[in-house]
């Protein structure tokens, strides 16, 4: 027999298999052709005879084979399983995985597409598993592999041990592209959602098969959803951030590493306390670091932790981030700032869970999940030589994408109701309402600050408020050029006064219902004045009136 590849143990391979199949699943909209690729490329990494994807229809209970690699038309034709039937039914059931060391010695192996009788077995392993959505199965990931035999043992270790390790790569590696696959597919769900706007209601969970294959409507509509799952940190109910609590929603049960990426304010800190409190590891540690706080000199020392006497001014033992986050989770914001050494040493947590200090020689252990954001193109910042691809492929797993504000503006009240109540709390005000004019104010800016931006603007106009209503007046300059507010550029002086007069003359109207005496006195203006103010801007005050 011919000598085989080792399975993917070694990390270039590992990055190389993953960076493949992260962009055969992100550049590829037809998802059939997605899956295709996917298999192909795992058949030139990892030395695999076959490959399948299951997906399980929930309408027939019967469980059918997607895409395959390594079989015939036919022999996919073939492959129908209900759950509990053979392996793949047992797996879809169960939702864990099954190896099978040789296929020939396992009487539950039963070839239903009889690809076998072409290839000898006695030399195959069978590894599956599951794909799940949620915590339900919707379909499985399998691959046939050579068996480990004498040609791959080194000696240096038991052959048992090494066959174990063996075995435990190849179903960690398929357990990480079924989950990668799952999320990919859920993606171009939404997606498709997105494009039909018509949602329909149905089960609470995602509906357990792909769906999207065979055109189904989605299962739940996003009113519900955001109402009911929505973290209680964040505010939104605009469709694209309802896709951002279903990835919390997937993700938070796990120990998978996550990147949040999104511009500058958009609320990636809040995305990654949302990830903690919803997870297994919520009463433990939830550590933020800002990789762009510090300068470079000593943030190593303030993610890892110093020994006393490693450097001038280190006059005691100092625990770092990593070891404060033990059992917990660490966000570290702005990772893109962090210089290439210190990027190596966090590669080396992420994948070996282990450092050691600044000065130190032990070997520390750590039991933490790593959530990275990030306001830059990682892969632009790889071509630069900035940062590792190696770390950048270990991060990227599981990407989460936070959108702008301006693609969200359903949320824009929503987000300016809840900073109203915030800041009245905190400044002794009593805002009540928000005018016409200034909400069209905040609907039509496109907020290149996102929500930080719109926070600052409304802490601003709580304090500037007199009457207990914020007036476009009261918002920042840039809300009120030519291009946010509407109005054309020229004489644009003068028209922003006749827009204050405007909205300040509306507002009395409104206060004293209709009332123009007493609107006029409390603008303190002769009821002559005012007559001929609303004359003037077209205003019917009667329609004031109860």
């Amino acid at each position: 027999m011919q000598k085989m590849k080792t399975p993917v143990t070694e990390q270039t391979s590992t990055i190389s298999l993953l960076a493949e199949v992260s962009r055969a699943l992100n550049n590829e909209e037809d998802i059939n052709k997605v899956l295709r690729d996917v298999l192909s490329i795992m058949s030139e990494h990892m030395d695999m005879i076959r490959g399948v994807i299951t997906i399980l229809n929930r309408d027939t209970s019967e469980i059918v084979i997607n895409e395959s690699f390594g079989l015939s038309e036919e022999e996919k034709a073939r492959g129908r399983y209900m759950p509990g039937e053979g392996i793949i039914g047992q797996v879809v059931k169960t939702g864990r995985h099954k190896v099978v060391p040789r296929i020939d010695d396992e009487p539950m192996f039963l070839d239903r597409t009889g690809s076998r009788n072409r290839i000898k077995t006695e030399h195959l392993c069978f590894v599956c598993v599951p794909i799940k959505a949620g915590k339900e199965v919707i379909g499985t990931l399998s691959a046939d592999r050579p068996v480990f035999t004498e040609n791959n043992h080194t000696g240096k270790v038991p052959q048992r041990r090494q066959e174990e390790e063996y075995i435990e790569e190849l179903v960690n590696m398929l357990s990480i592209i079924a989950s990668m696959i799952s999320q990919a597919v859920r993606i171009k769900q939404l997606a498709q959602e997105e494009v039909r706007g018509d949602l329909q209601s149905g089960s609470p969970e995602i509906r357990a098969s792909f769906s999207f294959y065979r055109g189904e409507m989605p299962e739940k509509d996003d009113e519900q959803y955001s109402e009911s799952h929505r973290p209680a940190n964040i505010i939104g109910n605009a469709k694209a951030m309802i896709i951002v609590f279903r990835m919390i929603d997937k993700i938070a049960p796990t120990n998978a590493t996550a990147l949040i990426l999104g511009e500058s304010g958009v609320g990636k800190e809040l995305v990654a306390s949302a990830i903690h409190y919803k997870s297994h590891r919520a009463e433990k540690p939830f550590i933020k670091f800002s990789c762009a706080a510090l300068p470079e000199s000593i943030i190593e020392s303030e993610l890892f932790g110093h020994e006393k006497g490693s450097f001038t001014g280190a006059t005691g033992n100092r625990q770092g981030r990593f070891e404060l986050a033990d059992g917990g989770t660490i966000f570290l914001d702005e990772i893109g700032e962090l210089s290439l050494p210190v990027q190596a040493k966090l590669l080396r947590i992420l994948q070996e869970k282990e450092f050691e200090k600044v000065g130190g020689s032990t070997t520390l252990k750590t039991d933490i999940r790593v959530i990275a954001a990030t306001n830059k193109d990682l892969e632009a910042e790889i071509d630069k030589g900035t940062f590792r691809e190696d770390l950048y492929y270990r991060l990227n797993i599981f990407p989460i994408t936070v959108p702008p504000l301006r693609e969200r503006k359903a949320d824009i009240l929503l987000l300016a109701d809840y900073f109203v109540e915030k800041y009245n709390a905190l400044n002794f005000k009593g805002v009540r309402r928000i005018s016409t004019r200034a909400i069209d104010m905040l609907m039509r800016y496109h907020w290149p600050g996102n929500v930080r931006e719109l926070e600052n603007c409304i802490e601003r106009a709580v304090i500037l408020s007199e009457d207990n209503v914020i007036h476009g007046y009261h918002l920042p300059p840039t809300l009120q050029t030519a291009e946010s507010s509407g109005t054309p550029a020229a004489g644009s002086l003068q028209q922003r006064l006749d827009a204050i007069e405007h909205e300040m003359i509306i507002e009395a109207l409104k206060r004293t219902k209709g009332n123009m005496a007493k609107a006029a006195m409390q603008l303190g203006l002769t009821e002559r004045v005012m007559g001929l103010r609303v004359k003037k801007f077209g205003i019917d005050y009667r329609k004031y009136r109860p």
